[in-house]
C-alpha cells in the first residue's frame, strides 16, 4: 500500500477504532437499591449447599421453589433431576418438613428442623428477605442490597454476598445470586450455601 492511499485512509481507519472501541464498552452497574421488599412472591432456582457431616464435609446440589404469602412459606426441595426431596411448609406458629416415605415433622423452628431432618439447616427465616435483597444487621438495622452495596453480615452470623443482578442496570435490581457463609460455633456447624434464582415470568 503506498503512501498515499494510506494517508487518505487513516482517518476512516481511526474513526473505526474509535467505533469498535466504544461498542465495547460495559454497561453502566446501577446504584440504585433493589425492588421494594413484596410480601407475595413465587421463586425458583437452585442450591448447591457445602456443609459438615461427622466431621466430614459434604457437597449437595439441586433445586428449589419457593412460594410466599405473607407469614406463609412454602418450600420444594428437590434434586438436580427433579425429583422431590423435601417439602416444607411454614406458619407463624410451626413448621412441618414432609419427606417421601417419613412422617411429616413438625417443629417451631424450621432451621433445626432441616438441620435435624435434611444434615443442614436451610436458614427459611432468613431467605424470607434475601431473595429478595434485604436482610438485618448485627444492630438490627435494615439492610438493603444494591450491586454497589451487596455484602453484609447478619444478625445471626451470616456473612451474604449478592453476587450478581438480574439486570445489573436496571432501575431496581433483582438479586440473581446469593452466596451465604456462617462459621463453625458451639451450636451450629459451618455451612455455605449458594442461591441462584431463575428469571422470573
Amino acid at each position: 500500500m503506498n503512501k498515499r492511499l494510506l494517508a487518505a485512509l487513516a482517518p476512516a481507519l481511526t474513526a473505526m477504532l474509535i467505533t469498535g472501541c466504544a461498542t465495547t464498552t460495559p454497561a453502566a452497574v446501577s446504584q440504585a437499591p433493589v425492588a421494594a421488599y413484596r410480601d407475595v412472591i413465587d421463586l425458583n432456582g437452585s442450591l448447591l449447599v457445602n456443609y459438615q457431616k461427622d466431621g466430614k464435609p459434604e457437597t449437595l446440589s439441586g433445586k428449589f421453589s419457593w412460594s410466599q404469602k405473607g407469614d406463609l412459606i412454602d418450600v420444594s426441595l428437590a434434586s438436580p433431576f427433579g425429583q422431590t426431596l423435601a417439602q416444607i411448609s411454614v406458619t407463624p406458629d410451626s413448621a412441618t418438613l414432609t419427606q417421601t416415605d417419613k412422617v411429616p415433622r413438625v417443629a417451631k423452628d424450621i432451621d433445626s428442623l432441616t438441620a435435624q431432618t435434611l444434615g443442614w439447616s436451610l436458614p427459611v427465616s432468613g431467605l424470607r428477605d434475601w431473595l429478595q435483597g434485604y436482610a438485618t444487621t448485627p444492630g438490627g438495622k435494615r439492610f438493603t442490597a444494591s450491586p454497589a452495596t451487596n455484602t453484609v453480615t447478619t444478625a445471626d452470623g451470616w456473612r451474604l454476598t449478592f453476587v450478581s443482578w438480574q439486570d445489573e442496570a436496571a432501575a431496581q435490581p433483582v438479586p440473581k445470586r446469593i452466596d451465604a457463609e456462617r462459621n463453625a460455633t458451639a451450636t451450629t456447624d459451618e455451612l455455605a450455601i449458594r442461591i441462584v434464582i431463575y428469571p422470573q415470568g
